[in-house]
């Protein structure tokens, strides 16, 4: 995967970028046209989007609504045009930020640096949830306890991520078990209670006296961090 894919039509402009992005640790993919642009993004994958307004043929606005009807890859538009209305039209397609040339590189960096830091920094925080010395990796649908891998079934996955992302709180027995295994299943209520106590079995020091998933009786189970 490329840093920056840039799409800039002036040649020695876009060499200069590159050069400097380059420098500063950044790979770069340099295209001339809208239309190469989506070509390439259709097979390949980039942390930013850096894109001129004023492109021969497919312009720079075309191109930002078509990027982010299909993802949500971070978009910087740098363009000679700096009026409200073009900013504003920017904004609306769905950009992240607007720089007018001249282009000063080294502010150019720091922002394309920004935007890869703060989209990737959010994405790794919301496929990862870490709960009272669990971690789970939603992405891979995977659970370590004390960074040591944690064999889980599938509803028993299921039943530790629902009860970690709302630690703290106390979820009724009976929504467990729809959002589990769905209000129509043939299953017992008891499968419920098995599956606790399955959980409990691998991720609790004592099974018999739980820290982390304990039952409020007479309602259902808590998710403490402990």
């Amino acid at each position: 995967m490329k840093d920056v894919l840039l799409v800039e039509d002036h040649v020695e402009l876009a060499e200069l970028m590159t050069a400097f992005l380059q420098k500063e640790g950044c790979s770069v993919h340099h295209v001339t046209s809208g239309e190469e642009a989506i070509d390439y993004l259709q097979g390949q994958q980039v942390k930013v989007l850096l894109l001129d307004i004023m492109l021969p043929g497919m312009d720079g606005f075309a191109v930002c609504r078509a990027v982010r009807e299909r993802g949500n890859v971070p978009i910087l538009i740098l363009s000679a045009r700096g009026e409200k209305a073009d900013k504003l039209t920017g904004f609306g397609l769905g950009a992240d930020d607007y720089m007018e040339k001249p282009i000063d590189p080294e502010v150019l960096a720091v922002k394309v640096k920004a935007l890869i830091q703060r989209t990737y920094d959010k994405e790794a925080a919301d496929c990862l949830l870490l709960s009272g010395g669990i971690t789970i990796d939603k992405n891979a649908r995977k659970v370590f306890l004390d960074r040591e891998p944690v064999e889980l079934n599938v509803k028993e996955y299921e039943l530790l991520l629902l009860l970690a992302e709302n630690a703290g709180r106390t979820l009724h027995k009976d929504f467990l078990f729809n959002q589990i295994w769905g209000a129509d299943s043939f299953s017992e209520n008891q499968t419920l209670t098995v599956h606790i106590k399955m959980l409990r079995t691998k991720i609790e020091e004592d099974p018999k006296k739980p820290q982390r998933i304990l039952t409020v009786w007479g309602v259902g189970y808590r998710y403490e961090k402990i």
